[in-house]
């Protein structure tokens, strides 16, 4: 029997702590950890039992290196990690401009698609039993989608520097799910965004209509602006019925206002499952044991960055429905796109 897959941690904030737990529950070691912060690196790399190393040590014995830092700095930690025998997993959003995800698409067709895009929610139960009710109703006329909740008290999300606000980096979970909804009940692809942003510096409150290929749309809602308890929560409807899921404030899945059950968690941090996370990581590691593409492949993290860069055209056009892909300047971040002078 082979030996578990490792990983290593190229940041060390709140997120690379989920992927941690789901290798642990995995019985995948954690054998480093590299941040931008000394402090951190240590503190996480000792609750580990890793070794605390420099980002240009990494993949530092790793089979995997999970790249959390900030979106800036996506595509050299990536490449470089590639370029060093591992394989990588891209915390989103994907990385800081449409120039440098295309260039990981190339990456990944050269290093063999040994890169996922984590969006850890297409690997979570509900995310799954609420498409297979989504298909179940018949041909869906409303689809919406929130994700609402106070700031974190972690991260620079509401720094230019980032590169965009909750559109770029909360917005791109919701996205992701109605573009998997759209695909499942035959609505076909996102082929136009209209936006509308609120915020100072970055935008704090995102409101988003997604059309699709065939006329169908879907409101999506990001922000920051919630209150202290998160409302995310995903809901379709058709003539024949409605399926409703709830993320938080608890995990529920409603099919025409009757619960309907979910699979029961097996893992000690329930979380960590209920998100998909270990499911994530588990696809990931059998991907790479069969040498096949990530459900999560590379080119999907690209497509939500073209419908987030569409996004923020549109709020810079007054909310202006703007085509997918966008023909927008590949070279800046998607803040740029909206507030650039």
């Amino acid at each position: 029997m082979s030996e578990p897959m490792s990983l290593a941690l190229c940041g060390a904030g709140m997120i690379s702590g989920a992927h941690a737990m789901a290798a642990h529950v995995l019985g995948m070691p954690v054998v480093a950890v590299a941040s931008r912060s000394q402090e951190k690196s240590t503190e996480r790399a000792k609750q580990l039992n890793a070794k605390s190393v420099e980002y240009s040590q990494l993949p530092g014995g790793a089979d995997i290196v999970v790249v959390a830092t900030p979106p800036a700095q996506h595509f050299d930690h990536a490449v470089y990690s590639l370029q060093r025998g591992a394989a990588v997993v891209i915390e989103k959003p994907l990385a800081y401009t449409l120039n440098e995800a295309d260039r990981l698409v190339s990456h990944a067709e050269q290093y063999g698609q040994k890169i996922l895009y984590a969006e850890n929610l297409a690997y979570a139960p509900i995310v799954h039993a609420f498409i297979k009710r989504a298909v179940s109703i018949g041909s869906v006329t409303h689809m919406s989608f929130r994700t609402v909740q106070s700031l974190p008290a972690w991260g620079d999300f509401t720094t230019a520097e980032w590169g965009g606000g909750a559109l770029f980096d909360l917005g791109v979970h919701p996205i992701a799910i109605a573009v998997l909804v759209g695909r499942a009940i035959g609505a076909g692809e996102v082929v136009a965004v209209s936006a509308k942003l609120d915020g100072e510096i970055t935008d704090t409150h995102a409101e988003i209509k997604l059309t699709f290929n065939n006329g169908l749309t879907a409101s999506v809602v990001s922000s920051w602006q919630g209150s202290e308890t998160p409302e995310w929560n995903f809901q379709v409807a058709s003539d024949q019925g409605v399926v409703r899921a709830e993320l938080m404030p608890n995990i529920n899945l409603e099919h025409n206002g009757e619960d309907v059950a979910l699979p029961a968690t097996t893992s000690p941090i329930p979380f960590i499952q209920q998100f998909g996370y270990t499911g994530q990581l588990q696809a990931f590691a059998d991907d790479l044991a069969h040498h096949t593409t990530p459900f999560m492949g590379i080119a999907f993290g690209r497509w939500m960055m073209e419908i987030v860069c569409a996004g923020y055209v549109s709020a810079r056009q007054n909310s202006t429905e703007v085509a997918v892909p966008s023909g927008c300047d590949r070279f800046v971040a998607p803040l740029q796109l909206w507030k650039s002078a």
